[in-house]
């Protein structure tokens, strides 16, 4: 079964030096049918102005994914971690029990597009983690790059939930299948381009979440930015 979330359909915010898109419930933005999905309970589609950014700020418990597609993000936190990623860079940092940070786009001649992913953990009051992973284009050129999992599986990073986050490029007759095991379900996201997923055509923005599928499979991509959560 597949349920689409068209892009047009997300909470929307827009305070000037940030323009923000919500696919689940987030901030002003309420929708009791658009909660999250399963442990997946945050995608923001974020567009940062020049030489601005997130002030410091407080995370607690919660696994939080950064996936930059334009520009740069400077990350400084409380556990002395500080860097700045860029298109191909893939950020996770475990809140556990307390995390101070703030979130810059370090450029002054141009914005910064990124995913900002919430996944709930399955552990709380942990010391808190942060880790990032450059995953170069070829990597996932034309096939699902798994960047984060519970097990580290193929070199992904871990996160404190049964969750797997695959990204991928597609474009003309590029093609994958991801399987999904019984009782799992996935969400899949296309952050740029289009793609069909399952026969289901999809655009910059759009979603479907899938339950009683046996794989996942992406075909007929224009440019397109994928990412797919193998959820419990």
């Amino acid at each position: 079964m597949l349920t689409l979330r068209r892009s047009n359909e997300r909470g929307h915010a827009n305070h000037g030096w940030l323009d923000s898109y919500h696919t689940f419930s987030f901030a002003n933005y309420y929708d009791p049918e658009h909660m999250g999905f399963g442990p997946l309970r945050v995608i923001n589609d974020d567009r940062i102005a020049p030489s601005r950014g997130f002030g410091t700020h407080g995370h607690r418990d919660m696994e939080i994914i950064t996936y930059v597609l334009e520009g740069a993000v400077a990350h400084k936190d409380s556990m002395g971690s500080g860097s700045t990623i860029r298109p191909g860079d893939v950020q996770r940092m475990s809140a556990g029990r307390g995390v101070m940070h703030s979130e810059f786009n370090p450029l002054d001649d141009q914005p910064t597009h990124l995913l900002q992913i919430w996944i709930e953990p399955d552990v709380t009051g942990i010391v808190p983690e942060y880790e990032e992973q450059r995953v170069p284009e070829a990597e996932k050129r034309g096939r699902l790059r798994q960047v984060v999992s519970p097990d580290g599986a193929d070199g992904s990073m871990r996160i404190h939930q049964d969750a797997r986050l695959y990204v991928g490029l597609f474009d003309g007759d590029e093609q994958a299948e991801l399987p999904l095991a019984s009782g799992r379900r996935a969400w899949v996201h296309v952050a740029r381009g289009k793609v069909t997923v399952n026969g289901q055509a999809l655009s910059a923005g759009d979603a479907v979440a899938l339950a009683d599928e046996s794989a996942v499979r992406i075909g007929n991509g224009e440019q397109a930015d994928v990412l797919v959560f193998d959820l419990p």
